[in-house]
């Protein structure tokens, strides 16, 4: 069950919204990264702590992809890097972070810089950043000093029925788990093709690629993130001319690779940098061209890697 206490945290005063609700006011739309962030802070720190909360997790991470739809420009790095390693290790769906950390993140959300997340305490407490700077705080509990603190603090409230980034878990999504049955799947697939394609996604908008064959296949499960969504496709062709030649003259599509030193590179091509790939695949041994949109998908297989008692709590 979701929160019973929603509110709307902003630094836009309701008396500056015209007949539906939208703001016509002087604030900008982005973090001023100074006073007034600090005080959207505090009054997450004052909920957390009118809660009972002091440990949130992750829930649904991404990280901008080919697409940023941000006002500020994407930094490097995702505004991740003094809170996991280059690779992100340790952010991840269930992943548990302390209130600093969790702080932290909703600093990189305010600021647009290309990293979003659902943050929960089971339907205790939940913390969700919208676009514009709305921010929405969830609570099991009235938190009436909470509240007004965040009067204090200059910001505005409106109370809620609910979150709009509320977590839509109706909705119909991958429930196929990667359990044995999956994995006596894909060692099936190897017997017949010799090779196939594997991409590990633990983060929306960032993806690992491997290269399956049967003596790699232990190796490279052993190392897969928590709760991956796993999609098999067939496996790259050594023809990489052809595929380079075949690729749209209008639209997108993701360039998988195999570089000369065994690694797997990808990127999203667009109509107009198909000169660029000459010198990005320069000596590519094996390559292979995917759609971008999920409607385009006819992977092999796709399943999600359940936690370790072999329950599947990922939400894809």
């Amino acid at each position: 069950m979701p929160p019973a206490f929603v509110h709307r945290i902003t630094k836009y005063d309701p008396a500056d919204r015209d007949e539906r609700g939208h703001y016509t006011g002087a604030e900008e739309t982005v973090s001023d990264h100074g006073p007034v962030e600090a005080a959207y802070l505090a009054a997450v720190t004052a909920f957390a702590d009118a809660s009972g909360i002091d440990r949130l997790e992750i829930r649904e991470p991404a990280v901008a992809g080919f697409v940023h739809f941000g006002a500020e420009p994407p930094v490097e790095g995702h505004g991740l890097g003094l809170l996991f390693p280059p690779d992100l290790t340790g952010y991840h769906d269930g992943a548990e972070v302390s209130l600093p950390v969790a702080l932290e993140l909703v600093r990189a959300m305010l600021r647009d810089q290309g990293v979003w997340c659902r943050l929960e305490a089971g339907g205790t407490f939940t913390v969700h950043v919208g676009w514009d700077q709305y921010v929405y705080v969830g609570s099991d509990r009235p938190c009436t000093d909470a509240v007004a603190r965040t009067w204090e603090l200059g910001l505005f409230l409106e109370p809620m029925a609910a979150s709009p980034y509320a977590a839509e878990l109706e909705e119909p999504g991958n429930t196929q788990t990667a359990d044995e049955d999956f994995w006596t799947h894909v060692q099936t697939e190897l017997a017949s093709r010799q090779a196939l394609l594997l991409e590990e996604t633990c983060v929306r908008g960032a993806a690992r690629w491997h290269r399956l064959k049967a003596e790699n296949l232990d190796a490279v499960r052993a190392g897969l993130g928590p709760r991956a969504l796993l999609t098999v496709w067939p496996d790259l062709t050594a023809d990489v001319d052809t595929v380079l030649a075949g690729l749209p003259e209008e639209g997108s599509v993701e360039l998988v690779w195999e570089a000369p030193d065994g690694t797997i590179g990808h990127a999203i091509v667009h109509d107009t940098d198909h000169e660029q790939l000459a010198i990005l695949v320069a000596g590519a041994r094996a390559a292979c061209a995917l759609p971008v949109h999920v409607d385009d998908h006819h992977p092999l297989l796709c399943a999600v890697l359940p936690d370790s008692d072999g329950v599947l709590r990922a939400r894809w």
